[in-house]
C-alpha cells in the first residue's frame, strides 16, 4: 500500500454499505465516499488553472470538520495533493500566515466561514476558493475519467505528503508539520491491529482535523472499515448533548485529548448518561490526572484504558501503555512501550544513551513514523530532525522531541516534563510537571498548570476546581519540599485551552506574570 486512497478503496470493496463517516447532519457509506471523492477529483482535474498545482500541492480547508470535508479531502488526495485544515478560531493574522506558507492550489470553505476567509485573503487575488456546498452540488454525477485519474495516480509515491498540521513556533511563526502517506499507513496498520479496531467498531472523533489526534480516527476508520462519528466542537461545552451523541451512535472507541476526557468527568457527564458500548478509551496530549481517570473508571470499569504518547512530528504516537492497575492520585501514568516499528530512546545532556531506571533524558524517536519535516522551514527541520548521535555507521534520522522522560525498574517509559518546563530555582533543578502533579492530587483541584516568573524568580500555579488556595498550598506541602511550593497561586473558573485542547500556557503567562 503506497497511498491512503487504497485504504478507502479496499473498504469500499469489502464493506461498501458500512457507514464510513457521520456527523449530526449526514452520513456517507464507504462506497458513496469513494464515488463522491472520485467525482470531485475528476472535476478538479478538468480545471486547468488548478489541475497542475494539485499534484504535490495543497488543498486548504477554512471550515470545521464534516462529512463533506472528508469527501473533498479524499478528492484532493486522488489528485495527488495534500490537505491542511486552517483553524477558524485563531486570529486572522495567524490564519493569513498559515495560508501564505501553504500557498494552496485551492481553499475550501463554507457559508459560515466564507466572510472571515474573504477578509483574510484580502490582497491575495490569486487565491482559488470553493464553497464546499456549491462545489459538491456541482460535481455530483460528474463523469469520472478513469484514465485521467490513473495517469495522476501513476506518479504516486509513499513518501509524498498526505497532510500538514500547524503547531506553534518558538519564533511566533507557525510550523507546518508535513506527514507522508507511508508514515500514516505504517502507523495505522499497527495501531488498528494492536487495539483490535474492526469494521464492527464506531469511533467518536473529538479532535478537529487540524489536530493530529484526528488522524487516528480518520484512518483507523478507513483502514478497518469502521464508522467514524464526527463530534461537533460545540458539543464539548454541553455534556448532556455530548453523552447523548455517544450513546445514540453506540460508540465503542474514543481516542481523545486529555482535556476532552476531563471535560466529561469534571462536568459530571457520566452521571447523566453512560455510553455502555464503549470498550476502548484512549487519551493523549497531556498528563491524565488520575483523579479524573478514576471518575471514568467508576462508570466504565470494564473498558480498556490506554495512555498514548507522541508529538505531531512522529505521526500521532510512538508509545502506549494499557492501564493494568489502579494509580494513586499523585502517581504518574506510564507513557509505556514503543509501538511496533518505532524506536524510542533517551539521550542525556551529553548525547549519551540513558538506560537505567530513574535517570532523566530527552525522548528521541526514529523510524518510518517520522514526519517529512516542517513545510518551507529547513532551518527548523534541521534543528530537530537530526542524525542519531549514537550511530556513526550510517544515516539514521531521528526526531528530538524536547520532552524529558525516564524509565522505571520494569523498563516502562514515563514522560516527566518539557525541557523548557525545567527550571533552576533556589539552586535546585525543578520539573514544573512534578508541582502540577502534586497540585492535582489535592482534593478539589480539577486541573493545574505551573509557570515560572523569571523576573521575580517565583513559581506560579494556576488551577481550576473548588479548593481554596490555602488548602491547595497546604496539600502540596505534604508532597513537595519547601523550595517547590508556588509563591503565587491563582484559582480560575476554567483554565484557558489552546486550539489543540491543551492548557494554554501563553495565555496564562499573559494573565498571571
Amino acid at each position: 500500500m503506497i497511498n491512503i486512497i487504497e485504504m478507502l478503496e479496499r473498504s469500499a470493496k469489502s464493506h461498501p454499505d458500512n457507514v464510513a463517516f457521520s456527523d449530526p447532519v449526514k452520513s456517507i457509506t464507504f462506497a458513496e465516499l469513494q464515488k463522491r471523492a472520485k467525482e470531485t477529483a475528476a472535476a478538479f482535474l478538468k480545471e486547468s488553472e488548478i489541475s497542475g498545482k494539485l499534484s504535490g500541492g495543497a488543498v486548504a480547508f477554512y471550515m470545521e470538520k464534516s462529512v463533506d470535508a472528508v469527501v473533498v479531502m479524499m478528492a484532493g488526495v486522488y489528485c495527488g495533493a495534500y490537505y491542511s485544515f486552517v483553524d477558524v478560531r485563531q486570529p486572522s493574522d495567524r490564519a493569513k500566515r498559515v495560508i501564505e506558507i501553504l500557498d494552496p492550489a485551492l481553499i475550501i470553505t463554507d457559508d459560515e466561514n466564507a466572510g472571515n476567509l474573504k477578509g483574510i485573503l484580502e490582497g491575495n487575488e490569486n487565491a482559488k476558493v470553493h464553497n464546499i456546498n456549491s462545489l459538491l452540488e456541482s460535481t455530483k454525477n460528474t463523469v469520472i475519467d478513469e484514465d485521467i485519474l490513473n495517469n495522476r495516480r501513476a506518479g504516486f509515491i509513499d513518501t509524498a505528503p498526505l497532510y500538514v498540521n500547524f503547531t506553534s513556533g518558538s519564533t511566533g511563526d507557525p510550523k507546518g508539520v508535513m506527514v507522508s502517506h507511508r508514515s500514516v499507513i505504517d502507523f495505522i496498520e499497527v495501531f488498528t491491529k494492536r487495539f483490535d479496531i474492526t469494521c464492527k467498531d464506531v469511533l467518536a472523533n473529538q479532535a478537529p482535523f487540524d489536530f493530529d489526534v484526528s488522524v487516528k480516527d480518520i484512518y483507523s476508520g478507513l483502514f478497518a472499515g469502521a464508522k467514524v462519528a464526527l463530534i461537533p466542537r460545540e458539543y464539548f461545552s454541553n455534556p448532556a448533548v455530548l453523552m447523548d451523541y455517544l450513546c445514540d451512535n453506540e460508540v465503542t472507541v474514543i481516542i481523545w485529548a486529555v482535556s476532552a476526557m476531563c471535560f466529561v468527568s469534571i462536568m459530571n457527564g457520566l452521571e447523566y448518561k453512560v455510553p455502555e458500548k464503549l470498550s476502548r478509551i484512549m487519551f493523549s496530549g497531556e498528563v491524565m490526572p488520575v483523579k479524573q481517570l478514576n471518575k471514568w473508571k467508576k462508570f466504565l470499569p470494564d473498558a480498556v484504558y490506554i495512555n498514548l504518547y507522541g508529538p505531531t512530528e512522529i505521526t500521532c504516537n510512538c508509545t502506549y501503555h494499557i492501564l493494568d492497575r489502579e494509580y494513586e492520585k499523585d502517581e504518574p501514568i506510564p507513557a509505556g512501550i514503543p509501538f511496533e516499528n518505532e524506536k524510542v530512546f533517551l539521550l542525556d545532556e551529553k548525547d549519551a544513551l540513558v538506560t537505567g531506571p530513574g535517570i532523566e533524558g530527552e525522548i528521541c524517536v526514529s523510524g518510518t513514523c517520522l514526519a517529512i519535516g516542517y513545510l518551507k522551514n529547513p532551518e527548523k527541520t534541521n534543528e530537530v530532525f537530526v542524525q542519531n548521535p549514537l550511530n556513526r555507521d550510517y544515516y539514521e534520522r531521528i526526531y528530538r522531541t524536547g520532552d524529558l522522560g525516564k524509565y522505571d525498574e520494569n523498563g516502562l517509559l514515563y514522560y516527566t516534563s518539557r525541557k523548557d518546563f525545567q527550571i533552576k530555582h533556589m539552586g535546585q533543578r525543578i520539573e514544573l510537571g512534578e508541582i502540577e502533579a502534586a497540585a492535582m492530587s489535592v482534593e478539589g483541584v480539577d486541573r493545574a498548570c505551573c509557570l515560572y516568573d523569571e523576573k521575580k524568580q517565583r513559581i506560579c500555579l494556576a488551577y481550576s476546581g473548588t479548593a481554596e488556595k490555602e488548602s491547595v498550598t497546604e496539600g502540596m506541602k505534604i508532597k513537595l519540599p519547601p523550595y517547590m511550593i508556588p509563591g503565587k497561586t491563582v484559582r480560575f473558573e476554567d483554565l484557558p485551552l489552546n486550539k489543540n485542547g491543551k492548557i494554554d500556557r501563553h495565555a496564562l503567562k499573559t494573565e498571571m506574570l
